[in-house]
């Protein structure tokens, strides 16, 4: 058996083919990976049994999964005829277990944050790490707040992994403002509060994604959010130590993921493609507004509620892209999108301006630094800054290059995208990470008409 510290993997190198003609299909993306964590901790950390069905079956959330069942959650795979059931026993709030064994929480920091919340407000030692990338991720911005509660952490240098936890033994309401609109960090202080007295409030500077709060309203707690009366930002309080029941969750399709084949149909020629039951959270859904900017011909319909979730289908054909400078505002809504617009920026007329997104920089990997190195090296003319991507578009994207993605799935299938359209292959040096958030992201592609290709050894 090999470590808990280290799941490395062989390197999995892979080019798209230029396509020859149009993508054309009608498909649905897997399940959204921030909604499907959720489903699973909210609901282990509810009273009752529920059922999830769409979850997103990637190696981030199942290694959730795994976790919480190290934690004392029941929770069971099953086949139920052409479907996919997820049933979970609940624990309640505070009722998880001490872990026998160390949390490996993989590629996810999703995972990592928002069980650090959820551990530090119960009276349990737990041991978490991950894999190299999530190693080298800050956890500061979440464990600082959490020691106000009243939890104890012990990192690594600059806050990293591998991370002891000690949850609180009296857990204490939190008033917290942030410096930044992260969902994982909101998400991480809300499940720790559901353990304190009182109320917990947090301050962010704008609306972050707001899948936590949709779901812990519909399990019963008494949540709140608007704009923070007397000061600029976004608010949420939370009422402690409610009961939570659990619910059973639809999880729409991610739209995230919808990203990339929603891209490639905008840039490759004569196409036309439907995707179908998209999450179109408001605070998800920025990248949609801005390739309509772009001039994109997205078309959303059929749209409807499921579980407190906006859902609906996009339909997104060929479309002459167009530069524009994206408002910073707008980051916390499209924050994981950016990679994927870099590349539609790449085939749009004029130069797109990304603004705010220092953010990207302490993702997966450094976000602007591996899209800027990565476009140079396909022939398109870009420029960063600390929280800045400049991209100027061309009608001819070289490729003839070979892009490092650091275990990073976005800038993985992000590159894939754009080797769609470059004149000569543009290979990933790795393709394994794709498996963490859309591992059916190749076969869905091949169904619309993409073709793939293994270098040869």
């Amino acid at each position: 058996m090999g470590s808990p510290f280290s799941n490395a993997k062989l390197a999995a190198p892979l080019f798209a083919i230029q396509a020859k003609t149009g993508l054309k299909g009608n498909i649905r993306p897997p399940g959204d990976k921030s909604i499907s964590h959720r489903s699973l901790l909210l609901n282990a950390m509810a009273v009752g049994h529920s059922c999830v069905t769409g979850l997103l079956e990637g190696e981030d959330v199942i290694d959730m999964a795994k976790a919480l069942r190290q934690l004392g959650a029941t929770i069971e795979r099953r086949e139920v005829e052409a479907s996919i059931e997820w049933h979970i026993d609940g624990v309640g709030v505070q009722g998880f277990q001490e872990p026998e064994n160390i949390l490996n929480m993989g590629n996810s920091g999703t995972a990592a944050r928002l069980l650090a919340g959820a551990i530090a407000g119960c009276r349990n030692f737990a041991v978490m790490t991950g894999d190299a990338s999530l190693r080298s991720r800050p956890m500061a911005r979440v464990t600082e707040p959490l020691t106000m509660m009243g939890a104890q952490f012990w990192t690594r240098s600059n806050g990293r992994l591998p991370m002891a936890i000690r949850g609180a033994a009296n857990p204490m309401p939190l008033d917290f403002t942030s410096p930044v609109a992260s969902a994982q960090v909101k998400s991480a202080l809300l499940l720790a509060g559901l353990a304190a007295p009182g109320e917990t409030r947090i301050v962010e500077p704008v609306m972050s994604r707001d899948h936590t709060e949709r779901m812990l309203s519909r399990m019963g707690a008494t949540i709140q959010s608007g704009l923070a009366i007397g000061e600029n930002g976004w608010e949420v309080r939370l009422v402690g130590q409610p009961e939570l029941c659990a619910i059973d969750v639809d999880v729409p399709a991610d739209i995230s993921s919808a990203a990339f084949p929603m891209v490639a149909t905008l840039i490759t020629p004569d196409s036309e493609v439907r995707l179908n039951h998209i999450g179109l959270n408001p605070a998800r859904a920025g990248l949609v507004t801005t390739l309509q900017e772009m001039g994109g011909d997205i078309e959303v319909v059929n749209t409807h509620d499921v579980g407190g979730e906006p859902v609906g289908d996009i339909l997104v054909r060929t479309s002459t892209l167009k530069g524009i400078d994206v408002p910073p505002a707008r980051a916390a809504s499209m924050i994981d999108e950016y990679p994927i617009l870099a590349i539609a920026a790449a085939a749009a007329e004029g130069q797109t301006r990304m603004r705010g997104i220092g953010e990207l920089r302490v993702k997966e990997s450094d976000r602007i630094a591996l899209m800027a190195e990565g476009l140079a090296s396909a022939g398109v003319k870009v420029t960063e800054s600390d929280d800045e991507l400049l991209v100027t578009g061309s009608s001819h994207i070289q490729g003839d290059c070979t892009v490092s993605t650091a275990l990073d799935h976005r800038i993985a299938m992000s590159f894939l995208i754009l080797g769609l359209i470059s004149k000569h292959p543009i290979t990933i040096d790795d393709s394994s990470p794709i498996s963490t958030s859309f591992p059916s992201f190749q076969a869905l592609m091949a169904s619309l008409g993409a073709e793939f290709g293994k270098p040869k050894q």
